[in-house]
């Protein structure tokens, strides 16, 4: 019952509680400040070079800019002292020997005034970066890069040559860039770690589902192309020295063990796992090493798989967990996923196939409005909230532990041409890798000028956000609160701040149910004579909380 009145909750909570003039349709879509965590967004839009970091109300409030020759390749990291680092790639790339989505060249240090402080490239015909970046704690930075390897090397390593569509391979490997010295000084390749069943008289010949640890080299479900694994997400946990790469073609992330020297990461010993360079971890598709089938596969060409440690501290309850956007998990819808690995600390291994399933799922309200088949993010925030990039049509929004939907935003980009209020965008016009909110308290912004200086759309609605933040300041945050909820009869209701506050009680469908003017910060409301269902409670005409009677 509750799930079918979902949608129906998500359209009475916009014009309930947001008291919105009317509805934009690029740019800031809607927003509840007392909910949304408060904070600045940075996206790296497609089809264009800059790198923008927004407020919640959409205004830009800095801009990193660039040529126009040059693309996102894709991401981009604010750093704690102000200093950007981003990737980036030549606009042109007709001519380019290694190519697929996603590719990359260039990563840049930028400070806050755009000025370059250090830069360091790789795009020729035998590397190529692409995609994604981590940045660790000393400075340096993990990159992914596409190898190229020959027909003959492909074949000599056990390739079916039914699966060499183009007469060549590109496995991924992981560098560490030192940006203090621009040396290499650490690598792992995913070439070392292979295994296959095709051909006893080439190398890496062995029994796949013996051998969890290693890479089938002829699993392949990217049409036979050179762009194997195409390795979307890059991150590194500092805790435990391991690193983890999002591989959508396998629909599986791994983990690997970074505290190797390079010479064990090419190997199958030492680290602290004492595995090498072997996978210590594998998670989303059994059937990719011969131990499971369809049946059992659980990511659908992910992206952003990652632990949730960025912002948060450990207190928070999915502190450290693995958080990632599940692309095709249905036909015409994505999920957000959280799961726990199972990392046992004291033999500092996992165990493959384990969980067996996800600690949490999200589906949108309306859930064709989260499908994305590529792109897109996830990012635990620190309030509880959670904010979702749908990256094929550049929709992110912010949604709360109630599955409420606090805030949204329609990246307003039309292909190469800024986006006019009031257009409608199809499916990859406005595509935006991810998003990523920065606490407004992080030490990034100490300093910094964050007044607005424009929007990116066109012909703005300007008015639009100061209808939820009037600028005589009489908005007010009265922590409203219902307990216990659901209800089947008594529901106490809480508040703080004024003498006296108007309470209003509607259904579903905008039916005022009770009207009271009340005091002292509290209410016994007795819902036994109410029917079964969702209402909604509201404050002073600005905060609205969701209330559910179930019996």
């Amino acid at each position: 019952m509750i799930k079918k009145l979902l949608p129906f909750v998500y359209s009475f909570f916009l014009c309930c509680s947001l008291n919105m003039v009317a509805q934009n349709t690029v740019g800031l879509l809607s927003y509840d400040p007392a909910q949304t965590f408060d904070g600045y967004n940075l996206i790296y839009p497609h089809n264009q070079p800059n790198v923008y970091l927004l407020d919640n109300c959409g205004e830009i409030v800095h801009v990193w800019e660039d040529d126009a020759d040059f693309r996102p390749g894709n991401t981009a990291y604010i750093l704690e002292n102000g200093n950007i680092v981003k990737t980036k790639r030549p606009s042109t790339v007709i001519d380019d020997p290694i190519w697929a989505g996603g590719g990359g060249a260039t990563v840049e240090i930028r400070d806050w005034d755009n000025n370059l402080l250090w830069d360091f490239s790789m795009n020729d015909a035998e590397n190529r970066l692409h995609h994604d970046i981590a940045v660790k704690p000393n400075g340096n930075i993990l990159m992914i890069v596409w190898e190229y390897k020959s027909e003959a090397e492909s074949i000599q390593a056990g390739r079916d040559t039914a699966l060499l569509s183009q007469d060549a391979l590109w496995p991924d490997k992981i560098i560490e860039v030192d940006p203090s010295t621009d040396n290499i000084v650490w690598e792992w390749n995913v070439w070392d770690h292979l295994i296959q069943d095709f051909d006893a008289t080439k190398d890496n010949y062995g029994v796949v589902a013996d051998h969890p640890e290693k890479v089938n080299l002829n699993w392949d479900t990217n049409d036979a192309r050179a762009d194997w694994m195409h390795s979307n997400a890059l991150d590194y946990n500092p805790n435990n020295q391991q690193i983890m790469l999002s591989v959508p073609t396998f629909h599986e992330f791994w983990i690997i063990d970074q505290s190797t020297t390079t010479a064990q990461a090419a190997g199958s010993t030492g680290g602290l796992g004492g595995r090498g360079g072997d996978l210590l971890y594998r998670w989303g598709n059994p059937a990719a090493f011969d131990q499971g089938t369809e049946e059992d596969q659980q990511l659908f060409y992910q992206h952003d798989t990652h632990w949730a440690t960025q912002f948060l501290d450990d207190s928070h309850p999915n502190y450290d967990k693995i958080v990632l956007f599940n692309n095709r998990v249905g036909e015409d819808f994505s999920t957000a996923n959280i799961l726990t690995p199972s990392f046992d600390m004291y033999d500092w291994s996992y165990t493959f196939n384990q969980p067996a399933d996800f600690d949490w799922t999200f589906t949108h309200p309306e859930p064709t409005k989260m499908y994305s088949t590529g792109l897109s993010s996830v990012q635990l925030l620190p309030n509880g909230n959670t904010l979702i990039c749908v990256g094929r049509f550049g929709y992110s929004f912010e949604v709360n532990p109630d599955g409420d939907i606090v805030w949204e935003y329609k990246t307003p980009r039309n292909g190469t041409n800024a986006a006019s209020q009031g257009d409608t965008l199809e499916v990859n016009n406005n595509l935006t890798f991810r998003m990523t909110r920065y606490p407004a308290t992080y030490a990034a912004f100490d300093g910094q000028d964050l007044n607005p200086i424009g929007y990116l759309e066109l012909n703005p609605n300007e008015e639009f956000c100061d209808e939820i933040l009037p600028t005589n300041n009489l908005y007010k945050d009265y922590k409203l609160s219902l307990y216990p909820n659901p209800t089947d009869k008594m529901v106490t209701i809480e508040w703080e701040g004024g003498v006296y506050v108007d309470i209003e009680v509607f259904d579903l469908l905008g039916r005022q149910i009770e009207m009271m003017e009340l005091s002292g910060g509290r209410k016994y409301l007795d819902t036994s004579t109410w029917d079964e269902g969702v209402y909604f409670v509201r404050i002073n005409q600005q905060q609205v909380r969701k209330l559910v009677i179930n019996r």
